[in-house]
């Protein structure tokens, strides 16, 4: 591999990233989807997604149903996918090798630098242009690897804070504005059996990475043609200080996520609040339904927010009708009132109309609460390989930090020293 190749590759991954008011670097030309189609021919294009098709929320179908009405050239057929975001890359690399990789498919931000090295995706920027201007820049632009636009984004993932109000005032608690006044806080409520905070370990890449964002924190960069990596940074050791004291002092419900404990804990009324991606509010407000207009949404303390998932849809390096393919990307991601019911943060400029699960929010304004957040959100860079460090975080080191096993800050040094051996495999430079 040629060192200008190393730079490239290194530097794919700098503009894969969640955030507002990123540019793209310039890069090659790229032959991939570069053939025009006819623009009459009847086509079947197939969408892979990982949507929710929640009771309240508007099915991906009955989106696509439209569409399919409205232009019976392009026939679009949507499919689910119930596993993890990892697990649809690996499926789209197995299908790409077999040559039947379905035309879209939703893919993270966190995950464009790494399709974009594996060859599964294809540089669909003469398309993606016409429609830059129905979109927030900064996603947009998150949509680009080495100056290649990959497709459209879809939605953003920026951390906000979730509480039970009514729980809150009967403790007499105050939302914290400070980090500070949150551990205070944290260690009030557990002293009652309540906890305003869970330490979600099987979360813990999107969590740990998005609160370093929002604390100044960067992992990765480039420096020169080599990747630069520093888990220890100053944002990223007062991110471990603080889930560390909340785990010394035990005012942190120690619980997966996903796992089938957190939902009853909510229920009955143990979590009274947590940290958590925008795309959450349904799915809490679907754990714990008979607390209906308890709850409310707040910005993190000190204000500022970082980026915990989010994702675009991309057209894979198979498809062979990327121009209709992007039509009805592009059109699919401006139904924001439908993905809005989803739980999506929008990735669209336009507005979309208070979602049914607001009321579970006690009617607040949630999409005005979303995009503050989405405005004070910090950029994030993800690298190549950052599937190594995350599986890493959200597994095993994210685990040990919870049982108390490890320090917070050395699963953080840990992460760090794979991504470097994974870097490397890669034959890349690394500082």
């Amino acid at each position: 591999m040629s060192r200008k190749l190393k730079r490239s590759i290194a530097l794919a991954g700098v503009v894969a990233m969640a955030s507002l008011g990123l540019a793209a670097c310039g890069g090659a030309d790229d032959k991939a989807g570069s053939a025009d189609s006819n623009s009459n021919e009847k086509v079947e294009i197939e969408y892979l997604h990982r949507l929710d098709n929640a009771d309240d929320a508007v099915k991906v179908q009955t989106i696509v149903d439209k569409w399919n009405k409205e232009n019976p050239n392009i026939k679009v057929t949507p499919k689910k996918f119930d596993g993890k975001a990892q697990e649809l890359i690996k499926k789209v690399q197995t299908d790409t090798d077999a040559k039947n990789a379905p035309c879209l498919y939703q893919a993270g931000y966190a995950d464009l630098a790494e399709l974009y090295v594996k060859g599964l995706v294809q540089d669909v920027s003469k398309y993606a242009t016409q429609y830059k201007d129905k979109y927030l820049p900064g996603p947009f632009d998150s949509m680009a690897v080495d100056g290649k636009y990959l497709g459209l984004p879809q939605d953003t993932g920026p951390l906000v804070y979730f509480y039970n109000k009514a729980e809150f005032d009967k403790l007499g608690l105050k939302v914290p504005t400070t980090w500070e006044e949150f551990t205070t806080t944290a260690k009030a409520a557990a002293e009652k059996g309540k906890y305003i905070v869970a330490y979600e370990g099987d979360e813990g890449a999107q969590i740990f990475s998005a609160m370093t964002a929002a604390a100044g924190g960067q992992w990765f960069g480039v420096e020169g043609d080599a990747w630069k990596v520093d888990t220890t940074d100053e944002g990223s050791a007062s991110v471990a200080a603080l889930w560390q004291k909340l785990l010394d002092e035990k005012s942190a419900k120690v619980v997966g996520r996903w796992a089938d404990e957190w939902a009853p804990a909510v229920q009955k009324g143990e979590i009274i609040g947590t940290i958590g991606a925008a795309w959450e509010a349904p799915l809490i407000a679907g754990d714990a339904p008979d607390q209906s207009g308890q709850w409310a949404i707040a910005q993190l303390p000190g204000g500022a927010s970082g980026p915990d998932g989010g994702s675009g849809v991309v057209v894979s390096k198979t498809c062979e009708h990327p121009e209709q393919a992007m039509k009805f990307n592009a059109w699919f991601n401006e139904q924001v009132d439908d993905l809005a019911s989803q739980g999506l943060v929008v990735a669209a400029k336009a507005t979309p109309k208070a979602p049914d699960y607001a009321k579970f929010y006690g009617g607040q304004d949630v999409i005005k609460e979303f995009t503050t957040a989405n405005t004070n959100m910090k950029p994030f860079t993800f690298p190549p390989s950052w599937s190594v460090p995350q599986g890493y975080l959200s597994g095993e080191g994210g685990a040990a930090a919870g049982d108390g096993t490890m320090k917070v800050a050395d699963v953080f040094k840990n992460s760090g020293d794979q991504l470097k051996d994974a870097l490397k495999k890669l034959n890349l430079e690394v500082k």
